[in-house]
């Protein structure tokens, strides 16, 4: 029997509560529209009048009577040209038409408009010939329409995409209350770590985590403030965590909250908190990849208290370890009401087999839609924690449950981490 499965592991579930009970939503904050898409609205958003605030057509075409086209095909008089943006001028009486652009005022007297494609010149210049009978409000988009003066926009909780941004500006939003997008730092820790095109020596790889981690936080929508390399010195790293709490909203770090001598992550934040108060968890939880994790609470200078995620090393399991527990607590801050990310149904294209040990595998995998409309998952390659490769040419997680696997054919479930292939 493995190792791990006499020790006291924690489910994911039970780690995800009470990282969540522990961080709070960012003070909410007004800004400008232009910077509010990723964020979460602070507050409903009311419609100040009605949406549109008149009624317009929706097609370029004539603007008429129904009742004077009952008998088709005839000719109407033209009696006006009237484009969006302006004010109508004419009337449409009996026998008349107003030609008439897209967004454009209904003129009074109109009930229907005949778009240009089923008209026909008339037999002089002012005329226009009616090939279809109109039905009274056909391609009139009315007033209040899509909202009534007062009317909820957007609900709290919101987050504001392209299309609620373009909403927002209808209603003449302008500037919004929204859950600032939490500032997080990211301390990569290790004697082995080397940044940049230097050098390797003996024993030493690249520091890859940090800037997975640092593109993880732009594409989740946060703003990721780099805090580089620190050496494994207790003193050094104390000092780096130190200083991201007092500029930051969150931070992440990897290394050092294994068993190991040189593992100081977790001595710092243990430090910290006998010193400033707050939390701490050292967890060991019952997944695999990215077994380990430090948390901590640490209360900053003069303001709230900041959360701090002692991600595991191994570059897998770091991106792993953000993607599940750091991912959903900095959703919670920004603002989400469902910062957790869904779990979706899929069918294994390949055999997942395994071993029981007590713990729930993370594997990394392709995901595409099926011919029946089901997602198919198939093995994104080899699963070492250190195995970057497999991670980078996957867009989802499986999620295979402890015991010995899940056979080709038989259902499953996945987080997304991209777009379905």
């Amino acid at each position: 029997m493995a190792e791990d499965t006499v020790e006291k592991l924690i489910p994911l579930e039970e780690v995800n509560r009470t990282v969540l009970e522990l961080c709070d939503e960012l003070t909410a904050a007004k800004v400008d529209l232009g910077d509010a898409l990723g964020c979460v609205l602070a507050g409903d958003v009311l419609a100040p009048r009605d949406l549109p605030p008149f009624a317009n057509a929706a097609m370029d075409g004539y603007a008429v009577r129904a009742q004077d086209t009952a008998s088709v095909p005839l000719e109407l008089e033209v009696v006006g040209v009237l484009p969006a943006g302006q004010a109508p001028s004419e009337s449409v009486g009996p026998g008349t038409a107003i030609k008439i652009m897209t967004g454009a005022p209904i003129p009074d007297g109109a009930d229907s408009i005949v778009t240009v494609e089923l008209t026909e010149p008339g037999s002089t210049l002012n005329k226009v010939r009616i090939l279809r009978q109109a039905r009274p409000g056909e391609y009139i988009r009315l007033a209040g329409g899509d909202l009534r003066g007062g009317d909820i926009a957007l609900l709290d909780g919101t987050v504001i995409g392209p299309a609620q941004t373009s909403l927002l500006a209808s209603v003449d939003a302008i500037r919004v209350t929204v859950h600032p997008k939490p500032r997080v730092g990211v301390l990569s820790t290790g004697d082995e770590l080397i940044g940049g095109t230097a050098p390797l020596g003996p024993g030493q790889i690249r520091d890859s985590n940090r800037q997975g981690l640092l593109a993880m936080l732009q594409r989740d929508g946060f703003v990721g403030v780099d805090m580089g390399v620190c050496k494994d010195d207790r003193a050094l790293v104390s000092s780096a965590i130190r200083n991201g709490i007092e500029q930051c909203d969150a931070m992440l770090t990897t290394g050092g909250v294994s068993m190991g001598e040189f593992d100081f992550v977790k001595v710092a934040l243990r430090d910290l908190v006998a010193e400033r108060g707050g939390e701490i968890r050292q967890l060991k939880i019952a997944i695999k990849p990215a077994k380990p994790l430090s948390f901590a609470v640490v209360p900053a200078e003069g303001r709230r208290a900041v959360p701090v995620f002692g991600l595991p090393g191994n570059p897998v399991s770091s991106l792993v370890s953000y993607q599940l527990f750091a991912l959903p607590a900095l959703r919670k801050m920004a603002g989400w009401r469902s910062p957790l990310q869904r779990r979706l149904p899929a069918i294994a294209a390949d055999d997942f087999k395994r071993r029981p040990d007590g713990k729930l595998h993370l594997l990394r995998v392709i995901a595409a839609m099926g011919p029946e409309g089901r997602i198919i998952v198939r093995s994104a390659g080899p699963q070492g924690s250190h195995q970057l490769k497999a991670l980078a040419e996957s867009n989802a997680l499986a999620l295979i449950r402890d015991g010995t696997g899940v056979l080709a054919g038989e259902s499953l479930q996945i987080l997304l981490l991209g777009l379905l292939e």
